[in-house]
């Protein structure tokens, strides 16, 4: 399961990043850098919710080939 291996290596550093950007912000004293680093995380969350997404369909569609 290539696809699916690659995909939780995705999920696992936008992870990562995510919480590194949360880190950064609040690490910061800079105003216009904290709102950057927030919007920044928000983004990753979008992405996470994607390839989490695309990550379930593929789980449950090897679970359905199994099972034939």
């Amino acid at each position: 399961m290539t696809v699916q291996s690659d995909l939780q290596k995705a999920v696992a550093a936008c992870e990562s990043a995510k919480g590194t950007y949360k880190v950064m912000a609040q690490s910061t004293q800079d105003q216009s850098a904290k709102q950057m680093y927030d919007e920044m995380s928000g983004d990753l969350e979008k992405h996470l919710q994607y390839l989490n997404s695309r990550l379930n369909y593929i789980s449950q569609s090897n679970e359905l080939n199994q099972q034939q």
